[in-house]
């Protein structure tokens, strides 16, 4: 990489963990308020329509705005082209969501769904107007712009959903929170990205330039669907073969999951893929670059999102109080699958930097389906929601290696340095959750545990981990704090 590349991808990493980080504790703040004023049966319904949402935003993006990052040489005419197409897919996905909304409240046997999902709905068709600025942003690598408009939508929708809901409103407030927090994400993406479109004609003409990334595009629109299908089978499963509470519950305990995943994934993949692009076809460079991203990846994930799930009892009772406890359990598997998600996403962002698009998108739909046939062999064998968390679990700590084997194909990342990068960050984090597990109940012994004791508990554990973390690694000469402090710094690596 050259240094003006180093020093973006450093200053990427940077305000990617700022976004990220601020973010998901803004989510996190707003989160607690709200899951003390609403119940899971609140929860439930919204939960059952995010996939729908999800496979929508999918279709308005259509894989062209990946394809248009891969491209080099992208002109303001491509990216009109796909402004206007993503309005128009929009438009047409609203219409057949609106003309169906009566069959999904039958499905799941909610009438209340038909008028929610209508209005829930709108909220992808705002979010397609932000789709290019966004992808012109994220091209650039201007990580500080994304963090500042993400930051201020989600302050003002929070206030917005938590008047609503301290005001009776209910789930009508959380959707109205994600209509306005697309509303507002698409003005300061405007704002910043400076970027305008040409007036749209009714000609061919102007959508010639997606010719050429089509064949790309339509690989990522299906593995988009797939994707977020994946992403939210529990929702759509448990509201069918369960009920709304059980769909809250579970909704309460993926929701802290992804915040703490997500985290750590967008710090990444903000940077990774440009960054793997620019490199080029350097096979040497790119994987001393994946090396080193992998790296920082374990180094981070797995500390926290384990460290995550020796607190999630503590965490539940602190934040949204005991009504919610049932989550706990569900939450700190979840957050075992967590930790690797990041390390997931590193591996197909660089698959997709390649052109492969292919290789993405059946990965991601065998894995789908794996997921679907298991999930639902565990529940017609009578398996709990748990047994079918533990089966989730295992399928995504496997898939890993899937993407590997791609991976190693494409660049020559051998399966040595893999397991040279993961395996120590992994077993050092979960030799410390061990050990301030049983370090912090010898500390604190009671057996009965309130709030103040629970908080006690949650920050002895989180203050335990860190040192013996830290501690071990830094004995073990690891120079992923030394490498870390200096990306901090924008240093060169």
């Amino acid at each position: 990489m050259s240094d003006t590349l180093k020093d973006k991808a450093a200053k990427g990493l940077v305000w990617g963990a700022v976004n990220n980080g601020a973010t998901q504790v803004l989510n996190a703040i707003f989160g607690i308020v709200l899951a003390r004023l609403l119940s899971p049966d609140d929860y439930g319904l919204i939960a059952m329509l995010l996939v729908f949402s999800t496979v929508a935003t999918a279709l308005q993006d259509s894989g062209f705005v990946i394809a248009l990052t891969n491209k080099r040489d992208a002109t303001h005419d491509d990216y009109n082209a796909v402004f206007w197409f993503n309005i128009m897919v929009s438009i047409i996905a609203y219409v057949i969501l609106f003309s169906v909304s009566p069959w999904i409240a039958a499905f799941y046997n909610e009438p209340i769904l038909t008028s929610l999902s209508r209005y829930f709905f709108i909220g992808f068709f705002i979010a397609s107007f932000s789709i290019v600025p966004r992808a012109i942003l994220f091209r650039r690598l201007q990580q500080r712009e994304l963090a500042l408009m993400a930051l201020s939508s989600l302050l003002i929708s929070g206030a917005v959903g938590i008047t609503l809901a301290a005001n009776g409103f209910a789930f009508w407030g959380i959707a109205t929170q994600t209509l306005v927090f697309n509303f507002c994400i698409t003005i300061f993406s405007w704002y910043f990205s400076k970027w305008r479109p040409k007036p749209f004609t009714f000609h061919i003409s102007q959508f010639t330039p997606l010719k050429p990334l089509l064949g790309f595009s339509c690989k990522m629109l299906f593995t988009y669907i797939f994707n977020n299908i994946n992403n939210n089978i529990f929702s759509l499963l448990l509201g069918r073969l369960y009920n709304k509470t059980e769909a809250g519950v579970y909704s309460q305990a993926q929701k802290w999951n992804v915040m703490g995943s997500n985290t750590i994934t967008g710090m990444v993949h903000g940077v990774a893929q440009p960054t793997f692009v620019q490199v080029g076809d350097d096979k040497e460079r790119l994987c001393r670059a994946f090396s080193k991203m992998l790296r920082f990846t374990c180094f981070i994930s797995f500390p926290a999102m384990l460290g995550l799930a020796l607190i999630a009892r503590e965490f539940i009772i602190i934040t949204v109080t005991e009504k919610w406890l049932p989550s706990a359990t569900l939450m700190q598997l979840l957050c075992i699958a967590g930790a690797f998600l990041p390390l997931a996403t590193l591996y197909y962002d660089m698959i997709i930097s390649r052109g492969k698009s292919a290789i993405y998108m059946w990965n991601v739909i065998i894995q789908g389906c794996v997921i679907m046939g298991s999930l639902l062999t565990v529940h017609y064998l009578g398996g709990s929601i748990r047994d079918m968390v533990i089966a989730y679990v295992i399928i995504v700590i496997s898939w890993t290696f899937v993407w590997h084997f791609f991976v190693n194909r494409e660049i020559g990342f051998s399966w040595y340095q893999a397991l040279k990068d993961i395996l120590p960050f992994f077993f050092i984090a979960a030799f410390t959750m061990v050990v301030t597990h049983h370090l912090s109940l010898f500390i604190l012994h009671s057996s009965h545990f309130t709030f103040y004791t629970s908080l006690c508990l949650m920050l002895v554990r989180i203050f335990l981990a860190a040192i013996i973390y830290l501690g071990i690694i830094y004995l073990s000469g690891a120079k992923i704090i030394r490498q870390s402090w200096e990306y901090i710094r924008h240093k060169q690596v």
